[in-house]
């Protein structure tokens, strides 16, 4: 029970997400099919309450000095990054999210949805879809099928 908690903790934090959790699920001894599963309940958990009480959760963090700034620094670079979403729209958020690298993933595809104003059932339904991919990745390249570097190229 502890190594699922494991998983889903790994799994729902920001800088680990799906890239993180399903190594370790597949670590901890979990046939690859549960590990992708358990891996994808923890990345998608936190996504709904985000893209409800982002807007809420930036107003308080916004007035702490370093959570401000920490804040800033992540607006400017989902700002470099947010011109394939503006070019395709859903599928660009799907893109985007799909991509297992870092700066890339669910954490950040609710808060580029959240500053281009996207709508929010359709942006969660873009964002699964991308968490669905990055970890079907994520899990091609921890059975060694594929290479992470190569498939970027």
């Amino acid at each position: 029970m502890n190594s699922v908690l494991n998983v889903l903790l790994v799994s729902a934090l920001p800088i680990s997400e799906i890239r993180g959790g399903l190594p370790l699920a597949l670590y901890y001894g979990f046939d690859p099919f549960e590990a992708y599963l358990l891996a994808l309940a923890g990345n998608f958990l936190p996504i709904p309450f985000l893209l409800m009480f982002l807007d809420y959760m930036i107003r308080v963090a916004t007035r702490i000095g370093f959570l401000d700034a920490f804040y800033r620094k992540i607006v400017e670079r989902v700002e470099r990054k947010k011109a394939i979403v503006e070019k395709y729209g859903y599928i660009g958020l799907v893109m985007f999210v799909a991509m297992p690298l870092p700066v890339t993933g669910a954490w950040t595809g609710v808060l580029m949805a959240f500053l281009l104003r996207l709508n929010r059932v359709r942006a969660l339904v873009s964002i699964f879809a991308g968490i669905c991919i990055a970890g079907l990745i994520v899990l091609l390249a921890s059975l060694g099928v594929i290479s992470i570097g190569s498939f970027i190229k």
